[in-house]
């Protein structure tokens, strides 16, 4: 028994070290704190208009790569990086440099490269000039602004231009990832000649990339953090030509937190198979015409639907730019979906039905710590994503600001998650297609199996509407006939009448992992959504290219020579 308990009083004593270490900051958190604290105090004695804020975050990236094409190697490459952005906001939180001005968002920082070493004088010289132009900038902004609302009216429902939100402190590094080159090759090599075998696939591409991010942040209020992700990714694709010139193309991805959550070389060469086949299906399939009809989307495919015409709608910062449409301005308290669903955007969870999600963090990009946003309950709008820039009625952040590195942050999705309480088994939701193809009297519907993005238009002066573009697309008939499948589709139509034409959801969510682009970058998200049955959707042709398939037959390979 005396042993048992030393066993476990030195257990004990391991983890309490373990986490005195952890709570111990990094060096270059000491570096940019030192930094940091003389020139807010020099700029504060000498500077007019003087700073109230000054922040320092550092992006510290190791990303691995290896791709291949038709079983050779392509590329391969191992980087790491460090981004420094700084800033600086001189005036007040009621009215600083960063005010928005005519749907403005002014941009400081520019994403200066800064040493992967913690060599203190180098990288207290880099803070020292880029503060000094950085507020420089602010500075002479500020001037402007004070100068031009002299010549306005005033605003009397001005929310101010940064919430004031508690500091944090917390040193959390994210785990080191081990990259195993050799076996990477090896697996891309054999995944990519899979599509040796498909003589009508034009190009193709296996690539997996390894990425390690850690995010440093220092601040004027007190806030000293370091937090970060790990992600792995395998992308397989292939393209293809229409005999009337249309480009074609078909992608499966896997993504995972860590390189063992990916799955193995025989389900990979799988993949390569299942990708390659749709898309010389894909070389035959009949042409899409412009049309209207019920339609079911696929849970990634609604997932995808969501983000474009949803998300991006309900990011704050839109309310500060009077050039955008406002879709949702006035409706908080009033219904903006079929009282059946309810959007949460959650980056506080890290996977969902076993499949790890993609938006998650445990802090934003100015330090606020994540939280789950309930956006919409029950069908009624409830708030809008926030940053630090408040908007009339919202004072404070709700853990969304983020930013790409050499980016200022703006409000932005996380994981996007769809819930329903009419939900019915897939079987069910087609029978449902099938019913309303009858209904309507159309010839067919539709079902939308995979997408690969889209985009929206959010713009006052420009028509409020969405594009959403589909690689995997069937007609479905409600004679009996099997489902066929179909090429040049894209989804089109305005946000509130598409809501507005959502019957039912299944009961299987869907995942789908990506990149969003917009004003502050390129960031990870996650859109989680049950299958969704439309009564209409509208379907409008691609542009096709206008050149052919090549002349010359493909060159046979050594095993396929007569």
């Amino acid at each position: 028994m005396r042993i048992r308990a030393g066993r476990v009083f030195l257990a004990l004593a391991a983890l309490l070290a373990a986490a005195l270490l952890q709570a111990e900051p990094p060096d270059l958190i000491r570096i940019l704190s030192a930094e940091l604290q003389r020139n807010f105090n020099i700029l504060n004695q000498k500077a007019s208009p003087s700073p109230y804020f000054l922040g320092y975050a550092v992006t510290d990236s190791t990303t691995n790569t290896v791709a291949a094409a038709w079983g050779a190697l392509e590329g391969e490459s191992s980087r790491r990086s460090r981004v420094l952005d700084v800033t600086v906001r001189v005036g007040s939180p009621e009215l600083d440099n960063y005010h928005v001005i005519e749907g403005y968002f002014p941009r400081f920082t520019s994403g200066r490269a800064l040493p992967i070493e913690d060599r203190e004088a180098a990288i207290r010289r880099r803070l020292w000039l880029e503060t000094d132009r950085v507020y420089r900038l602010g500075s002479e902004r500020l001037i402007k602004i004070q100068t031009d609302r002299q010549m306005r009216v005033k605003q009397s429902d001005s929310p101010g231009d940064f919430s004031r939100e508690e500091p944090v402190e917390d040193y959390r590094l994210p785990p080191n990832v081990t990259f195993d080159a050799g076996k990477w090759r090896r697996i891309v090599r054999s995944v990519s000649s899979e599509f040796r075998g498909f003589p009508q696939v034009l190009g193709c591409g296996v690539r997996v990339a390894i990425q390690r991010q850690v995010k440093y942040l220092v601040t004027s209020e007190g806030t000293r953090l370091v937090h970060g992700w790990t992600s792995a990714r395998v992308s397989i694709s292939a393209r293809a030509k229409a005999p009337d010139g249309m480009d074609l193309f078909t992608l499966e991805s896997f993504e995972a937190h860590a390189p063992d959550g990916l799955p193995g070389p025989e389900i990979l060469r799988a993949a390569a198979r299942r990708v390659a086949g749709l898309v010389t299906k894909l070389v035959d399939a009949p042409l899409v015409e412009p049309y209207v009809a019920p339609a079911i989307l696929s849970g990634r495919a609604a997932g995808v639907f969501f983000h474009e015409i949803f998300g991006h709608r309900v990011e704050g910062h839109r309310l500060r730019d009077p050039s955008e449409g406002h879709t949702f301005r006035d409706r908080l308290g009033k219904p903006v979906l079929p009282g059946f669903l309810s959007v949460v955007f959650d980056p506080t969870r890290r996977s969902f039905g076993g499949t790890d999600l993609m938006g998650w963090y445990d802090y934003d990009d100015e330090g606020v710590p994540a939280r789950p946003v309930a956006v919409v309950e029950n069908g009624i709008m409830k708030t809008f994503l926030m940053s630090r820039l408040p908007v009339p009625g919202i004072a404070h952040s709700n853990g969304h600001g983020r930013r790409q590195p050499g980016r200022e942050v703006l409000s932005r999705q996380s994981n996007l998650i769809v819930q329903s309480r009419r939900q019915v088994s897939a079987d069910r939701l087609r029978e449902m297609l099938i019913e309303e193809i009858r209904r309507q009297g159309k010839e067919y519907g539709f079902y939308f199996a995979e997408v690969t993005g889209g985009y929206t238009m959010t713009g006052r002066r420009g028509i409020q509407a969405f594009k959403v573009i589909p690689l995997v697309v069937y007609r479905v008939y409600p004679d009996g006939r099997p489902d066929e499948l179909v090429r040049g589709a894209d989804i089109v139509g305005t946000p509130l009448a598409a809501f507005s034409k959502i019957l039912a959801t299944s009961n299987e969510p869907g995942v789908f992992n990506g990149y969003c682009g917009a004003e502050s970058g390129s960031v990870p998200v996650s859109a989680v959504s049950p299958a969704l049955l439309v009564s209409e959707i509208e379907v409008q042709r691609k542009a096709s290219a206008q050149d052919r398939p090549p002349i010359l037959p493909r060159p046979l390979l050594p095993a396929e020579a007569p």
